[in-house]
């Protein structure tokens, strides 16, 4: 077997922090958590359930972790819809593992994080999500359920405002 050290890790190349997020679907409408107002991020905004892997967690344990830390909720099936890098400006990024559940076992059960609500899909513009919220849920929505998973990269401009870019 290889040594680690081939892996070739190098504290100069670029590196990512990995994330999940999580839409659960119900007919015409998804799961969505507003930020509670205590949060250092997305304060009182509308985000999809998830969060950081810990160490040693592969992005399927980490999503199916969040979800139930956060609903309450377990997949019954759990499905990879795509794959983001967000390019933060910095030597670190985000890599963001985006997930799709229609089909759960559990009871809804609120968290510390926020509060959970089923939106519907016609109203995402109508209340203060997460930025690319609804352009990811657009995405998904438009994608074949067989496709393979899209795959996106977040850049910021000189303004500050994020751009959505679909490889």
């Amino acid at each position: 077997m290889s040594p680690v050290s081939d892996q070739g890790v190098d504290s100069t190349r670029y590196q990512i922090i990995p994330r999940t997020l999580i839409f659960v679907f119900s007919e015409d409408k998804v799961l969505l958590i507003k930020g509670a107002p205590t949060k250092r991020l997305w304060a009182n905004r509308y985000n999809g359930i998830g969060g950081h892997l810990e160490k040693g967690e592969d992005v399927m344990t980490g999503a199916r972790r969040e979800l139930k830390e956060e609903t309450g909720l377990s997949p019954v099936q759990l499905r990879l819809c795509g794959t983001v890098m967000v390019d933060t400006g910095e030597a670190v990024g985000i890599g963001l593992f985006v997930f799709v559940i229609n089909e759960w076992s559990g009871q809804i059960q609120q968290s510390s994080e926020g509060e959970l609500e089923w939106v519907s899909i016609r109203d995402l513009h109508s209340i203060p999500c997460v930025e690319d919220i609804p352009v990811l849920l657009q995405k998904i929505i438009e994608m074949d359920r067989n496709a393979p998973p899209f795959a996106a990269i977040y850049t910021y401009n000189e303004e500050g405002g994020l751009e959505i870019s679909f490889g």
